[in-house]
């Protein structure tokens, strides 16, 4: 495959992921979260909020919001990542048209309860956690759903602040908002439903950063063996990956030992044991879970230096 065909896949694949994501959060939403008038985050929530409120169709609030993010992200964000976050604005406002056009309604307007009446906390656990994959498929993409994710995404581009705990913070302000909206009730039936959308905020983001996570976990392995050159080659060539050597000292046996020390994706983790057992079946490994890899390969040091530092250092170079 040539490098240009590489990167017409890769792109096909990002939107591939990106509309499958969006059609599981719109799935989750439409047939889960807006029968029972459950609250949640994000423009979507809040759209769905007014919509609740005064009947005005979410769609429209979600397009009109979305459209005022995006003009103001466009520098912080970049051009690329902005055509896929504008794809993915539009695809999911037709989306939920299509969806809420397919779906029976209730007397009221709203889809039917599929799950039946009184069943708004299993249907929540359900929305949530196909809205919480369904944002974490559209993330892992290189795409955004927009509002509050282009907020997170601007926030973690330059801070090593998870995507979840951004959209917590938002999300508790567009949750809490539904207790001035006197449409919901009196101030008891109001703070149930605020209560209720802070279950869904925090079991949404909770899958969010786990699905998100899941994928970035790394691992480090010490490989203690006396046929460390051959396990080196291997790992070197057949993974393409970077293999350091340190020097060990046994203290029973008194001799010296070469240790292998990889850090890798926990995805290569199976791969890895199998090359280690075909060359030495005897070598001793420790594999252990970190917390972050940093550098060529893995994650990118997302700290801000200071300018007078930096300065500093340039000078002391030069």
């Amino acid at each position: 495959m040539t490098v240009n065909h590489k990167i017409i896949w890769n792109e096909f694949k990002d939107y591939f992921f990106i509309t499958l994501g969006l059609v599981m959060y719109t799935i989750a939403f439409t047939v889960f979260l807006m029968p029972y008038q459950i609250v949640a985050g994000g423009v979507t929530g809040l759209s769905a909020i007014i919509y609740y409120a005064t009947g005005f169709h979410l769609e429209n609030t979600y397009i009109i919001i979305n459209g005022i993010l995006l003009v103001v992200a466009l520098k912080i964000l970049g051009f690329k990542f902005m055509v896929k976050t504008i794809y993915a604005i539009f695809a999911l406002y037709f989306l939920l048209i299509f969806a809420q056009n397919a779906l029976p309604t209730q007397e009221n307007g709203l889809p039917i309860k599929l799950l039946g009446e009184g069943q708004d906390f299993m249907s929540m656990i359900i929305g949530c956690a196909l809205t919480g994959i369904g944002l974490a498929t559209v993330f892992l993409h290189n795409g955004s759903t927009g509002g509050t994710d282009i907020i997170a995404a601007s926030i973690n581009k330059y801070h090593n602040v998870s995507l979840g705990s951004v959209l917590i913070a938002v999300d508790f302000c567009i949750i809490g908002s539904c207790m001035f909206f006197p449409q919901f009730g009196t101030y008891i039936e109001r703070a149930h439903k605020v209560m209720f959308g802070f279950c869904v905020m925090a079991m949404e983001n909770f899958v969010l950063d786990y699905v998100m996570n899941a994928r970035r976990e790394s691992v480090q392995f010490l490989i203690f063996t006396r046929k460390w050159q051959e396990i080196a080659n291997a790992i070197g060539t057949e993974m393409n990956h970077g293999v350091t050597i340190l020097d060990g000292h046994g203290w029973y046996t008194g001799q010296e030992i070469k240790v292998l020390c990889i850090l890798a994706k926990k995805r290569e983790s199976v791969y890895i044991f199998r090359l280690i057992k075909m060359i030495d079946p005897q070598a001793f490994v420790s594999q252990s879970a970190v917390i972050g890899v940093y550098g060529e390969g893995f994650d990118e040091m997302k700290v801000k230096i200071k300018q007078e530092k930096k300065n500093h250092e340039d000078s002391i170079r030069h």
